[in-house]
């Protein structure tokens, strides 16, 4: 069977009787959060060593048995199964053949469609999801769910900036969320200064700094802000999605100044809010660019994303010559008002 998102969170609390789930997709350590919920809700712990068995690759073909195998202590057993892919899928037909309660679940970042995927949404016993990278609303939701796991309380306002600030992901988006919860302390308060300290001094807050470094047409700052974001882990790709996001609230801000309202009050009403040094530098922006000039660069950025996720592609030379783009455009901006 295959779930779609509204469905996942349900599964994930009451699994039911599937024997075998497959859970795939783009974000890796998605994937490996709701492997180990999934793990915990079955079997109560993710490291007992009589009710849960995680096999690598090497060990596939212990599947069958694990399957069958009792737990000593009672309770329902977990075969945890890392990076899966159709090769496993003469083990799992072996496995499936023989009575049992024991679940098999099958962590498989980046498996296409295939033998391994129709198994999963097919069969009577098994369940199928994906794991995607989460934006917008959906990330803003992880956040809050991760925060109040903390017992940290945060403003709709602060939590949608780190939902289109982050690094996508879930593994880097739930490292610098405990880092801010770490902060605010336990039943404390995330207030937007905090968070914009925090999350300038890494890879994020960097490319973020380079990017409206290139909006405004200055490249020595913006190359080594965006050079710094890419020796602290930040993804080409992920570059490039932050590019797009500050692009697209520009155009819309710049939209209402055409319409008649002035840099300021455009800023003002931009959601999510922009906050404290970010507000003189977006208000130049506005009064920089057109909203022609900043569609043609949302066009020529989406071109340049869809180039990082081809075969042999240079993603962080990619997006650093975007951004080298980004600010000649803007000179030249400037050189027509």
């Amino acid at each position: 069977m295959k779930l779609d998102a509204r469905q996942v969170g349900g599964f994930l609390r009451d699994p039911g009787a599937a024997r075998l789930v497959l859970i795939h997709g783009e974000d890796e350590g998605l994937i490996r959060e709701r492997a180990l919920a999934l793990t915990r809700r079955v079997a109560g712990s993710t490291d007992d060593p009589f009710r849960v068995s995680e096999l690598t690759r090497e060990g596939w073909g212990r599947i069958p048995a694990e399957m069958a195998a009792l737990s000593m202590v009672g309770g329902r057993r977990v075969v945890l199964v890392r990076d899966a892919t159709d090769a496993v899928l003469p083990h799992l037909v072996e496995a499936m053949k023989s009575p049992g309660t024991a679940m098999l679940i099958l962590e498989a970042a980046g498996l296409p469609k295939g033998k391994l995927r129709s198994l999963g949404e097919g069969s009577a016993e098994a369940v199928s999801f994906g794991c995607y990278v989460e934006q917008g609303q959906a990330a803003a939701a992880s956040i809050r769910g991760m925060l109040a796991e903390l017992d940290v309380a945060a403003d709709a306002d602060v939590v949608a900036w780190l939902a289109e600030t982050l690094e996508p992901g879930r593994s880097s988006m739930r490292g610098e969320v405990e880092k801010l919860a770490l902060l605010a302390g336990r039943h404390g308060h995330l207030t937007a200064e905090t968070a914009q300290a925090v999350v300038s001094l890494q890879g994020a807050g960097a490319g973020g700094d380079g990017l409206m470094a290139a909006v405004l047409g200055d490249w020595a700052e913006a190359d080594a802000a965006v050079e710094t974001a890419v020796a602290d882990g930040l993804a080409g790709v992920g570059l490039l999605r932050m590019a797009l996001i500050l692009l697209q609230r520009l155009h819309q801000a710049r939209l209402r100044v055409e319409d008649g309202a002035s840099p300021n009050e455009a800023v003002r009403l931009m959601r999510p809010p922009v906050f404290g040094r970010a507000v003189p530098a977006t208000v130049a922006a506005l009064e920089l660019w057109s909203s022609a000039g900043l569609l043609r660069c949302i066009e020529h950025a989406r071109r340049v994303e869809l180039e990082c996720k081809q075969t042999a592609s240079r993603p962080e030379l990619l997006a650093r010559r975007f951004v080298a783009d980004l600010a000649r455009a803007a000179r030249s901006q400037g050189r027509r008002s």
